[in-house]
């Protein structure tokens, strides 16, 4: 019972303790957390000041600063108006200097107004005072030459009828030999017609050739990136391509025209197709130089069957092919050898010659042209060696060397080949005249109408066969203007060579012009 009462004190003292230990220490964290939140609200109050100070000080600065702005502006616009101040200062004085400057003006007008009319009271007074000594010379000259003005207009009249009949004399000469000219010429053209029958049109061919593209952009795939397509196809083709400024074209530049031809219709393909690389550009090329080659072919047959000429080799054939692309002073070598084929078989008709033998040299004479800026020596001889290399009959052999003279003509089938060949060549249209002699002889009649005086202007016009003269009507009368007429015509006589005749027209024309205010 003892050992349960001790028990029991002890466990209600060790309670006790607990008890106050545990009090003691919820004292101590309690007198803990108040101290902590003193500090909190120190330190809180603190930084509450701190930032207090801080955003009175950035207040400060940017009232300081908006101020300084305002400043700035408030510099900038009274400079501003400081300028535009000067400006209007510098246009008043600019208008009162050009106020002044006027008056200057109209001052200056009103005196040489007053100059102008004391002038022309003094050239009134000239005028009447020459007129007064024209009057006495008048009288004085018609008491030396005895005669009166209307007396000697009378006889100036009569010297000029004299050489007007004089004139018209030697105009009426030169009409009767222009009628017999005419009518030579009238008979050699009814002779010329028959020959014209067998006339062709002809393309006068250069060294370019213009392929059209569809748009600008082609250019660009024609050249290729770094240049390879375009350097592909020259080095193919063996022609030169010109890509410029041409709006949707592209030039083709070759010596050659069987190159040019095959490069255009090539770069035509290639266009159309849309693919252009190099290994397609070499596919496309050796197709369209197989077709040439075959239209070439296709050409000389055609050639020879259209005149008659039968049993060519297959390289004349080839050949003769090849005179269709090739020009001389615009005609078309193939279409000339046609002609010369038609007419040589004409000539030896009438002539009783054989007909097939002379088409054929005909056909052939030039024949050399096909090869001739691949060999050396004229086309004539290259021409003879070529059909004598293929086993032509001698005597077309020798009419083909002949037919420019440089090998002896042996019969007279060479001669009527050199006759054919120069009425082909010859005839109205067949070939383009020059243009540097045309373009002379322009030059030359405008160099001699405008040497005399008193010529303002002047035309030549109807391809040089006229000339239209325009006169100053102050410095020349109407006389004057038709004397001038037969002075330029006899100075063209002298110094010009041309066939016909030139017309010659002065104009002179007055006008008299007044404004009503």
């Amino acid at each position: 019972m003892l050992t349960l009462i001790v028990a029991i004190v002890v466990a209600v003292l060790a309670f006790y303790g607990g008890m106050q230990y545990r009090k003691r220490f919820a004292q101590k964290r309690l007198e803990d957390a108040e101290y902590r939140s003193k500090r909190i609200i120190e330190e809180a109050e603190r930084k509450a000041k701190s930032m207090e100070k801080e955003a009175q000080l950035r207040i400060k600065d940017m009232e300081l600063q908006s101020k300084a702005k305002l400043e700035e502006e408030a510099k900038e616009q009274r400079k501003e108006l400081q300028q535009w101040e000067r400006r209007l200062l510098q246009k008043e004085e600019h208008l009162e200097k050009k106020v002044e400057l006027w008056d200057r003006k109209e001052e200056e007008l009103n005196k040489r107004e007053r100059s102008l009319v004391v002038r022309e009271k003094a050239a009134e007074a000239l005028e009447r005072k020459y007129e007064a000594m024209v009057d006495e010379w008048r009288t004085k000259l018609e008491r030396l030459a005895g005669m009166t003005a209307q007396e000697a207009k009378r006889k100036l009249l009569e010297s000029m009828e004299e050489e007007a009949e004089r004139e018209f004399a030697k105009r009426l000469r030169e009409m009767e030999d222009r009628l017999r000219e005419e009518a030579d010429r009238k008979a050699k053209e009814i002779i010329a017609t028959s020959i014209q029958r067998l006339a062709t049109d002809f393309v006068s061919e250069n060294s370019v050739t213009v392929v059209q593209l569809p748009n600008e952009e082609m250019k660009g795939r024609i050249i290729g990136r770094e240049g390879r397509n375009i350097r592909a196809l020259e080095s193919i083709t063996g022609v030169d391509l010109i890509v410029d400024d041409t709006p949707e074209a592209v030039i083709i530049s070759a010596h050659n025209p069987i190159r040019r031809e095959v490069a255009r219709i090539a770069l035509e393909r290639l266009v159309a197709d849309g693919r252009i690389h190099p290994a397609r550009i070499e596919e496309v090329v050796q197709k369209v130089e197989q077709e040439v080659e075959e239209s070439i072919t296709k050409a000389g047959e055609q050639a020879a069957f259209d005149v008659g000429v039968h049993g060519l080799h297959p390289e004349i054939i080839k050949l003769l092919g090849r005179l269709k692309y090739r020009t001389s002073y615009g005609q078309n070598v193939l279409q000339h050898s046609i002609e010369v084929a038609w007419i040589s078989g004409i000539m030896a008709a009438e002539l009783g010659l054989n007909v097939k033998k002379a088409k054929r040299a005909g056909l052939l004479h030039d024949i050399g042209k096909a090869v001739d800026q691949e060999m050396e020596g004229s086309h004539a001889l290259i021409g003879a060696e070529l059909l004598k290399k293929y086993n032509e009959a001698d005597e077309i052999v020798k009419t083909v060397g002949a037919h420019h003279d440089e090998m002896p003509h042996t019969s007279l089938l060479s001669v009527i080949v050199q006759a054919a060949d120069a009425l082909s060549s010859a005839r109205p249209g067949a070939r383009r005249k020059m243009l540097e002699s045309y373009i002379k002889r322009i030059e030359d009649l405008e160099r001699i109408a405008t040497s005399f005086d008193g010529v303002d202007k002047c035309y030549a016009i109807q391809a040089g066969r006229e000339i239209r003269i325009i006169v100053e009507s102050d410095k020349m009368s109407d006389d004057e203007a038709a004397l001038l007429a037969h002075k330029v015509a006899k100075k063209i006589e002298d110094e010009m060579v041309y066939p016909g005749q030139i017309k010659v027209i002065v104009i002179r024309e007055s006008r008299a012009t007044a404004y009503a205010r």
